[in-house]
């Protein structure tokens, strides 16, 4: 919570200070922090409602709520990064003249703040995947205000003023590519895509090892949120074994799932001899 606060006194303080000194490359920081703080909001709502049981209208409860929103904020991110790269066009061909000692003090604001917000997030980070992303987003945002420091003191002292779109076009390059991946990554959870890491094929080689399993198949691998990865499957058994045997046989494929694929959540049908596609993904 308190880096969220801090990230919006930054917002606040550099649209207010990139207004009155003219400098693209502070309001484009400063778009790059609000976008920290659409992502930490979200990390914390997400968390929220993560907690939340599952029902029975909402058998998976609210865990794919963070996808939702990730989705969202990646098209808005992209959007308004291209119009950054067409606002630096702009300046290139029709200078505008910036007052660099605003720039300068709220670009130290920028910096201190936010190294106060990766040192709050610093510990989390080390063992949760959502506040690693976060708190590497607030890292680059730190680098980002050195960026706009270098660039205010270059006009302050030598009246390089090209460099402001020169600062907003990398910065603006660097929001499309974090953007375009937190797209790209969104989608792919959004559409239950098999993971990168994942090779289907892999993993019938290695349940194919365990006695009592024939063929594994009509398979499907994805991800409900970052931290749940589920297998659902057919394994056609070499034998009619009973019910309890089965029970052994599905405890020795969850362990080399989870040990060998880190597949947290798995569902598989047994069947003998049924007479169904026994291809490895089957068109439902």
């Amino acid at each position: 919570m308190y880096s969220i606060l801090l990230n919006v006194l930054i917002t606040v303080a550099q649209v207010v200070g990139g207004i009155i000194s003219g400098s693209l490359a502070l309001l484009s920081d400063a778009l790059h922090n609000f976008s920290d703080v659409l992502s930490l909001v979200i990390s914390y709502i997400g968390h929220k409602l993560s907690r939340r049981k599952a029902t029975i209208s909402q058998t998976f409860g609210f865990k794919r709520s963070e996808l939702i929103a990730a989705f969202i904020n990646a098209i808005t991110l992209v959007g308004v990064a291209i119009y950054l790269v067409y606002e630096a066009i702009e300046r290139f061909i029709d200078p505008v003249t910036i007052k660099p000692g605003l720039v300068i003090w709220l670009a130290v604001l920028g910096i201190v703040a936010n190294g106060i917000s990766v040192l709050l997030l610093k510990d989390d980070a080390n063992h949760n995947l959502n506040m690693k992303s976060a708190y590497l987003h607030l890292l680059t945002d730190m680098m980002a205000s050195v960026a706009v420091l270098i660039g205010g003191l270059l006009m302050m002292y030598f009246q390089i003023y090209w460099v402001d779109s020169l600062l907003t076009l990398l910065i603006a390059i660097y929001l499309i590519i974090v953007g375009v991946k937190l797209l790209g990554d969104s989608t792919k959870m959004l559409m239950l895509f098999t993971p990168d890491s994942i090779n289907i094929k892999d993993i019938v080689h290695e349940v194919h090892k365990i006695p009592g399993a024939n063929k594994l198949h009509h398979i499907h691998v994805w991800h409900l949120n970052e931290e749940e990865l589920h297998l659902e499957a057919h394994l056609d058994c070499t034998e009619d074994i009973t019910l309890s045997q089965f029970n052994e046989l599905l405890h020795k494929i969850e362990k080399v799932l989870f040990e060998k694929f880190h597949i947290n959540h798995v569902n598989i049908q047994p069947e003998y001899k049924k007479e169904d596609p026994k291809d490895f993904i089957v068109q439902d």
